[in-house]
Formats: C-alpha cells, structure tokens, sequence
C-alpha cells in the first residue's frame, strides 16, 4: 500500500513577499469556483482530468480559444501561472462537488422528513466562494531547489511574476525515515505570521500477512482514566506482556481549563473563549500523540502483526444513572478516533495491520468466563463473582485480544466444523459473549 508522510520546512526570509501571491491564487479560486458552478449542472460524470481543460476553453485566451465565454479571467489575473491556473481549477471542482453532494444529501433528507410528516428545521448548506487556500508549487515552472536549504520560487511580486530565493530550515531525512522516498511538489503554507513549505513524500510498504495461527498481537483498550491499556497476545491465548499507558498531569491540566471554561460560560453565556480552547487542542493533541507513540512503540518491541481495538464509532451518551453528568462531560474530551488514527498510520509505516472488534461487553464479562463484573466508583477496578479483583481496562484488553483471535478462526475453518465447536463451546455462537476464557476453550476443542 502507498503511504504519505509530509515534512515542513520554515522559511526563514522574504516573509512578506507571499501575501500577494496567495491574495491572488485564492481570488483566482473564486472566479473559477463561479464559472464551474454556473456552466456544469451535473458534476457526477466529470473528473478532474476532463474539467480543467472545460474550464479553461471558458475562461483562458488562447491561438485556438481567442474569444473564451469568460475573457475577464486573463485581464483581471494578468500572466497568471499555467499550473496555478490549473491547480486552482482542480481546488474550485473539488469545492463545488462536495456543496452539491451536500445540497442533494440536505434535499433527500427535507423529502424523507416530509414524507413521514416531521418538522424540518435543519438550513441548507451554502455555496462559500471566498476560501484561504494555498497553492502547490510545481517543480521546475514553479519551484527549483538549488541546495539542502535554499531553493527558488515563483511568486507576484510587484505587480509581476518573478523568481525569489528563499532560504528554508533544513530537516533530517535520515531521522524522520524518508531519505528514500519519493518526493512530491511542495505546498506554501501560512500559519499564522509565518510561512512553511509543506513537502509530502510517498512511498510502498507491504502489510503483514502471516497466517492467523502464527500471528502475534497488540491488544488495545482505549479509556478515560487510563489512556490504554495494552497486552500481546498469541494463538493460543498466551499473554506474553502488558503496559499501562497515561497521561495524568496533562488530563489533569485539561480538566481544569474545561471547568473553568464551564465556570466562564454559566455566568456569560456561550462564548468563543479562544485563549481557553487553544489551550484544551494543545492538551487533547499532547494526549493523542503520546497514547499513540506508545502503542506502536510496545507492538514493534514485542514484534506484532497486528494492533487491535474495539470498534468505537457508534458509541452512545451515558443518561439516567447517578453520575452520567460527569461521566458524558470526559467522553466530550476523549480523543479515542484521534488516537485509533494516529496509531493506523504509524503502524503501516512498519507494515503492521489495524483492526477493530466489537465493543459490547468486552469490560462487563469477566475474562476466566465466570460472568458479569462489578466494578467500583472510579472504573478502574473489576470484581469477578469468584471475589477476584482485577484491573478493569486489563482484563477488557484480554477479551479484545480473544475475540480477534476467535473471529480469524472462524473464517478458516468450514461451516460446519464450527457449528461442531458451537455445540462444545456455546459462547461462540454470541460474539458479544466472547471472552479469552472462550478462546481457550476453542484452542482445546479444536486439539482435541
């Protein structure tokens, strides 16, 4: 599979001189995006490659197009760049495309709640034509790099299109692991005062394959308390390790500036309060990059195949319990689709695979299959019936691990060798009742 990784370079001269030529592009952007919208009713048919020569014969004097429909784009953009022109046009398709889709999704869901005589109250999306979008600087027309730090580029400068050198912070390719990679056209970009070349590079990297049988895994139980408990686990439901992974001082300063952020809306009402959330995005970013370097840190130690997670997309508000207030108030701030990414990416650079089991129950059964747990006030801690007290995410990692396990094998084996192993082990047939306990049980029906 190809892989993506984008390294930033800081320019650190002529600073001032890309305002201009960013004004332009992006004004240029809104022009195309209103000739696209106008002239093309239906967008489904059409690709990038087929709608930047459509625009152009519309807007772009040439010897073969001297009277173009719209002739105002070449005196408003005088000697604009061929392949800004083009990259603007691919930008403005895209645009357009994404407001119809959700215009044409808004107007089936106005029908459907006609239809079943609701109310609907829910606005249209609007067409916005003036965006803050940064161009890509082609190589050789736009873009040549004359050394490991300085490099020239085309920029409007002066009411004309020159070339400017600038000079770049250098980054280690060797360290960030891209020194033999492809790389790509690089992209200006503007963050806040300052400007940076944006550079991706690609390559190909081959996922792990090995059989079910051979394989070794990561379990992973993503929480609130603790930020991920994780265990490698093999075929035969052997734990050959664990880790605790958490970040107490960083989600102790989170909860801290949430609440006073509460505090600050319950006297002044709803308030956009930017010092605040600058703050609570760095914290949560904090939490998710260091969760994730840690899980695939400890997969690569224990060499594993795979990393495992529980599939937490369609999760559901807590309500109607004593302590459900405090309870959804931390789930607003859990970061768990932001670590799952995170680590999906990391792990492909090393060829690791990701999966993702279902949730339900994996923390309520206990894993040794002697039923339901009672966990106390702060969720850390389970008891099972037999009175054993064990920790809560621990053990839910084992069932993670195990149900993996158990639904790989179940794809190898024919149907009705696994109706014969239902009939031994009878949790197999509920896959929300699977626990390690389960697996074992599986590992000694089918060796026997």
């Amino acid at each position: 599979m190809k892989i993506v990784k984008t390294l930033k370079y800081k320019i650190i001269n002529h600073s001032k001189i890309f305002h201009s030529t960013l004004d332009i592009y992006n004004r240029a952007l809104t022009f195309i995006m209103d000739v696209i919208d106008k002239e093309f009713d239906h967008l489904d048919s059409i690709s990038t490659k087929t709608i930047v020569p459509a625009v152009e014969k519309l807007i772009h004097v040439t010897k073969s197009n001297p009277q173009p429909k719209y002739p105002e784009f070449n005196r408003l953009f005088y000697k604009f760049p061929s392949y800004f022109r083009r990259s603007a046009i691919a930008a403005a398709f895209g645009k357009i495309k994404s407001y119809r889709f959700n215009l044409k999704n808004w107007e089936e869901e106005k029908k459907m709640a006609f239809s079943e005589g609701k109310k609907f109250k829910k606005k249209p999306p609007r067409l916005q034509l003036e965006h803050k979008e940064f161009p890509v600087f082609y190589r050789g027309n736009m873009f040549k790099k004359t050394s490991h730090t300085t490099a020239k580029i085309k920029v409007f400068h002066q009411n004309d299109w020159i070339w400017k050198e600038i000079h770049f912070k250098p980054q280690d390719e060797y360290k960030r692991g891209v020194w033999n990679w492809k790389e790509n056209n690089p992209k200006l970009v503007q963050v806040g005062k300052k400007f940076f070349l944006h550079v991706s590079y690609e390559s190909q990297v081959k996922l792990n394959h090995t059989n079910i049988q051979n394989q070794r895994i990561c379990a992973v139980d993503l929480g609130i308390n603790q930020s991920a408990v994780c265990s490698v686990m093999d075929a035969k439901g052997t734990v050959l390790a664990r880790t605790f992974i958490n970040q107490p001082i960083e989600k102790d300063q989170l909860y801290t500036i949430t609440n006073k952020l509460r505090k600050a809306q319950s006297i002044s009402g709803r308030i956009t309060a930017p010092n605040f959330w600058r703050r609570i995005n760095g914290l949560q970013k904090q939490i998710v990059n260091d969760t994730s370097h840690e899980i695939v840190t400890f997969a690569k130690e224990h060499r594993c195949d795979v990393i495992v997670f529980e599939y937490l997309d369609q999760m559901k508000m807590p309500k109607g319990f004593w302590g459900a207030k405090k309870l959804r108030f931390k789930l607003r701030y859990w970061r768990k689709k932001g670590i799952q990414n995170k680590v999906e990416e990391m792990a492909h650079y090393l060829g690791m695979r990701i999966s993702r089991i279902n949730a339900r129950n994996t923390s309520v059964l206990a894993f040794d299959g002697s039923g339901k747990v009672q966990r106390n006030a702060k969720k850390d801690l389970a008891t099972f019936t037999t009175g054993k007290v064990y920790h809560a995410d621990l053990q839910a990692s084992y069932n993670i691990g195990a149900r993996y396990f158990i639904r790989g094998m179940q794809k190898s084996i024919s149907e009705k060798k696994w109706l014969a192993l239902q009939a031994k082990v009878p949790e197999l047939s509920k896959r929300t009742e699977q626990t390690l306990s389960s697996f074992i049980s599986l590992n000694q029906a089918l060796e026997t």
